[in-house]
């Protein structure tokens, strides 16, 4: 089943399931995201690329003028926006399941919850070899690299584990890989 594209008949047996993908920062959920979206033949949504687009600034921006409330504020209307939605993929932003009212709606019944996750060394190297995050994305804490990497999973990966349907982990894999993996889970 790896890899395989539902019929018309599978999807009419899931006609309003979402996919939601969570995890923190570098996990991969855009890019898997949209791999699932195509093979699945589902809309794909990056709510953090939403919420940008909203705003009309980066999340960067928002945090430097808003501050970390400002935009987890923003962050819960579009969570809120994006999983009423039917045969969609939403690529969730690392910290929307720090709300309770965002975790309440990743576990709405039309959704299947899978927790992409990786170690935190492995974490740190994505994250510093992608330039665009460090152009859009702040540093959530003072002392930022593996240390902020470790410190946030701690509080984080209990949240997540209470949202997720799967878990996937990402280590030493391709997101064709991944995306399989995921694929494969859900069509099983």
């Amino acid at each position: 089943m790896l890899g395989q594209t539902l019929t018309r008949t599978d999807k009419d047996v899931y006609p309003t399931m979402n996919i939601v993908l969570i995890g923190y920062r570098g996990t991969g959920k855009s890019t898997v995201g949209r791999l699932v979206a195509a093979q699945l033949e589902m809309e794909f949504v990056d709510a953090d690329e939403e919420l940008e687009s909203r705003a009309g600034r980066s999340i960067r921006e928002i945090f430097a003028s808003g501050g970390e409330g400002a935009f987890r504020h923003l962050e819960a209307v579009v969570v809120g926006d994006l999983l009423q939605g039917d045969q969609r993929v939403t690529a969730l932003g690392g910290g929307a399941v720090l709300r309770p009212d965002n975790r309440e709606q990743i576990r709405g019944t039309n959704n299947r919850v899978v927790w992409l996750q990786a170690n935190a060394a492995a974490l740190h190297e994505r994250i510093d070899a992608d330039a665009a995050t460090a152009q859009r994305r702040p540093d959530l804490t003072a002392t930022g690299g593996l240390p902020e990497i470790e410190r946030l999973l701690a509080i984080r990966e209990p949240l997540y584990r209470g949202c997720a349907e799967f878990v996937v982990n990402t280590d030493d894999k391709t997101p064709e890989q991944v995306a399989a993996e995921v694929v494969s889970l859900l069509v099983a």
